[in-house]
């Protein structure tokens, strides 16, 4: 509960810890080596840092305390050394990627949906379906592709929290973003960009004697 989340909980850490793994497979997945960097908050306990240190020693990655926002330069140096000893003796690889550009915009959209976010597979619905045979008929399908779902999950069910198994991606529509150069993949139930409303703040917003008012 939100209310709690200032109180100590190594369980809950041990158990929300499979996201955290989940996003260093990702990006070795891509050739990448991984720091694992730890911004400190006054309610952390120093039992729940040494189990993360200790967890991403194991995961071989790794791991450096972060107090550059209270304490400036001198709280970033151990992240700083993390990073420098990791491109010394660990440096990534050039950069892989999830699918080729030749792959037809479905297969970009099954190819990140499973290796980034682990689905079983997608699932088109009709829309999707005649706006891929729309970017045929264009000639669009070497563009790149974008999937927009939302933030909290893997899968397209902000409920579904940790790292989702078992699942299919719903793919609503696929939108042509040309000036931009990619395809927009919409997955599940998503506002791309929230709305302005009627009358926007800007319209209150002035300078009066010199000090700028009507901010939100």
């Amino acid at each position: 509960p939100e209310e709690n989340i200032k109180l100590p909980n190594l369980e809950g850490i041990k158990v929300g810890i499979a996201n955290l793994e989940k996003h260093i497979e990702n990006m070795k997945g891509f050739g990448q080596s991984v720091v694992v960097a730890f911004n400190q908050y006054g309610f952390d306990t120093v039992e729940e840092m040494d189990y993360l240190r200790q967890w991403s020693a194991e995961k071989g990655v790794k791991f450096a305390v972060n107090n550059a926002f209270t304490q400036g330069g001198e709280g970033a140096i151990e992240l700083a050394n993390a990073v420098v000893e990791t491109i010394t003796h660990n440096p990534s690889k050039p950069l892989q990627f999830t699918y080729e550009d030749t792959d037809l915009p479905i297969d970009k959209i099954r190819k990140v949906a499973q290796k980034i976010y682990g689905a079983r597979d997608i699932v088109l619905d009709k829309k999707a379906r005649l706006n891929a045979a729309k970017i045929k008929k264009l000639g669009l399908e070497h563009l790149p592709i974008c999937i927009a779902k939302t933030q909290y999950s893997f899968s397209a069910d902000a409920t579904a929290l940790g790292v989702a198994k078992d699942f299919d991606l719903p793919i609503e529509q696929l939108i042509i973003n040309a000036g931009a150069g990619f395809i927009v993949a919409v997955a599940g139930e998503i506002m791309r960009m929230p709305g302005l409303p009627k009358v926007p703040q800007a319209q209150f917003i002035d300078l009066v004697q010199g000090q700028i008012e009507g901010l939100s």
